[in-house]
């Protein structure tokens, strides 16, 4: 499996991860290869995890070369001294374009898995800033000051823009041509349209922090190729109208 490399030193690895791959394994799926252990491989040397990204989110991880660096990295993330960024592909225009969600999060109480917004549950803060937008979707970037499970996700649904191809908290349905192309007419060698994104359309795109030597790392990956077809699309049909 090829793992794009986007920065690397004696004490840290960042790389860009694949959607569809787990960080770490669960007891869920065991048997499925996670990222930590391609890492591994890759690099003949044990690893150490410092946060995740959800299995269906592609982009910007930060992996620990040695011991010390983990317990730097992980005070890091634990006391939000990183700042992370996401783009994602939401349903709608969203108004107003701009702004912060403060919506305490929870674990659902009966769906394994999934989480609710809930005055019971944990603060969580997600900024978020309208990209570009066209009449059924809108590209956003979002910037969390919190790492709750699943906290872009909740929260873009709190207030009625899940994620695109969000099968826990949207309706799950692929971006197809056809959603926004007129007239769209099946090719004569294709049995059915296929999909140009059939994932979770998030990116974690960008990640900074100071590290102990007081170096700034700053590590960016743009945006995959399935996310970039769609805003792509969207843009020529948009034009089209």
């Amino acid at each position: 499996m090829q793992i794009e490399t986007i920065y690397e030193d004696d004490d840290l690895i960042i790389v860009n991860k694949p959607a569809g791959l787990l960080v770490v394994p669960d007891r869920f799926n065991a048997e499925l290869p996670s990222l930590n252990k391609v890492m591994e491989a890759k690099t003949g040397k044990k690893i150490w995890v410092v946060h995740r990204l959800d299995r269906d989110t592609s982009g910007v991880i930060c992996f620990a070369k040695n011991e010390h660096a983990h317990r730097y990295l992980s005070i890091l993330f634990q006391e939000r001294d990183v700042d992370k960024f996401y783009a994602g592909l939401v349903n709608g225009i969203v108004i107003p374009p701009e702004g912060r969600i403060e919506s305490p999060i929870a674990e659902h109480p009966a769906v394994h898995g999934k989480m609710i917004v809930s005055k019971r549950g944990k603060i969580a803060v997600t900024d978020y800033k309208v990209v570009e937008q066209w009449p059924l979707y809108s590209l956003l970037q979002f910037q969390i000051h919190t790492g709750r499970t699943h906290q872009i996700r909740v929260h873009m649904q709190s207030i009625g823009h899940p994620i695109v191809c969000d099968e826990l908290y949207g309706d799950g349905q692929p971006f197809k041509l056809s959603n926004i192309k007129r007239k769209y007419r099946l090719s004569e060698k294709d049995e059915e349209e296929r999909p140009l994104l059939a994932r979770l359309a998030l990116h974690a795109y960008r990640i900074s922090f100071i590290k102990e030597d007081g170096q700034e790392i700053v590590a960016e990956a743009e945006l995959p190729k399935d996310m970039a077809a769609c805003v792509k699309q969207l843009n020529k049909w948009a034009k089209a109208k």
